[in-house]
């Protein structure tokens, strides 16, 4: 193979990985489904991770034929991460506001303990997998661990 094809090869790859998963674009109505869903469960965290998590954004995505890559099934975890992660901020922020200097501060510390939990919990699929498989199932767990603390910081707030 000569180094033009092969360059060029290596170009077309990139791009294709780099491609969101097909099928249904990630916007506003990802975001309205799983909100709504969320709003159907504002006292119960289990029930809103049960029917909320995965079911409206990432299996559906992760189910067509077109992203059956592992590159693809990872993009489609990310894609429905990215509105839990705005979630997320949106649930602290509010949190925060009714929270007086002190628990600001506990909120806070707790938030970063968090943060270093999931991390490290996410990424030991890459130490213990050691495969391509990591990378969705990495991206799954980011994105499972997010929403749930997404809604349990919604039901802080309520309280």
């Amino acid at each position: 193979m000569n180094l033009r094809l092969a360059s060029g090869a290596a170009l077309a790859a990139a791009l294709l990985l780099s491609m969101p998963p097909q099928g249904h674009a990630a916007g506003n109505d990802d975001t309205a489904a799983i909100r709504a869903c969320v709003d159907k469960y504002p006292d119960d965290v289990d029930a809103a991770a049960r029917h909320c998590i995965f079911a409206l954004v990432a299996d559906p995505c992760t189910m067509m034929p077109a992203n059956q890559s592992t590159a693809a099934t990872a993009e489609c975890y990310h894609r429905e991460g990215k509105i839990w992660d705005a979630m997320l901020n949106e649930n602290f922020r509010a949190l925060g506001d009714d929270l007086d200097d002190g628990q600001k501060a506990k909120l806070r510390d707790m938030q970063r303990a968090w943060i270093a939990y999931r991390d490290t919990t996410c990424a030991f699929y890459h130490d213990k997998i050691r495969g391509t498989m990591a990378v969705a199932m990495a991206a799954a767990c980011v994105t499972r661990e997010t929403a749930r603390r997404a809604l349990l910081l919604k039901l802080f707030e309520g309280l």
